[in-house]
């Protein structure tokens, strides 16, 4: 693959919101590299508020983000449990639900490139 070499730039408070329910998100792509902000709002869940748009039972998509306000608590298929918090990077598999907890907006910064983690075999 063969990288652009000239520096970009985008602001993600001036890329419009692409929301569902209490859910939103602003992606910017640099050189074929997403950078999404997504905040889930106060009472927000993703089995309530994206579960039908997706049309998949769980979360299928991996994530590696930065929290960078309020905190995401998210249960895997297989029943484990975790809060991410303002601060945390977290790394989530395919097949999860999560939800905002207490009363902050939950908003984190997830990049594209760390699904490679998942491409290169490292799931389990």
């Amino acid at each position: 693959m063969t990288y652009n070499t000239a520096m970009q730039k985008a602001t993600l408070a001036d890329i419009p919101a692409d929301g569902h329910g209490l859910i939103s998100k602003r992606t910017a792509t640099l050189d074929g590299v997403e950078v999404t902000q997504v905040t889930f709002g106060v009472g927000a869940k993703w089995s309530n508020d994206l579960k039908e748009y997706a049309g998949t039972e769980d979360c299928e998509l991996p994530h590696v983000a930065l929290v960078i306000a309020g905190t995401l608590a998210v249960l895997m298929a297989d029943g484990e449990q975790e809060e991410f918090s303002a601060g945390d990077v977290m790394l989530l598999p395919p097949g999860h639900d999560a939800w905002s907890v207490g009363d902050i907006a939950c908003t984190f910064v997830e990049f594209s490139r760390g699904n490679d983690y998942y491409a290169a075999g490292h799931a389990e």
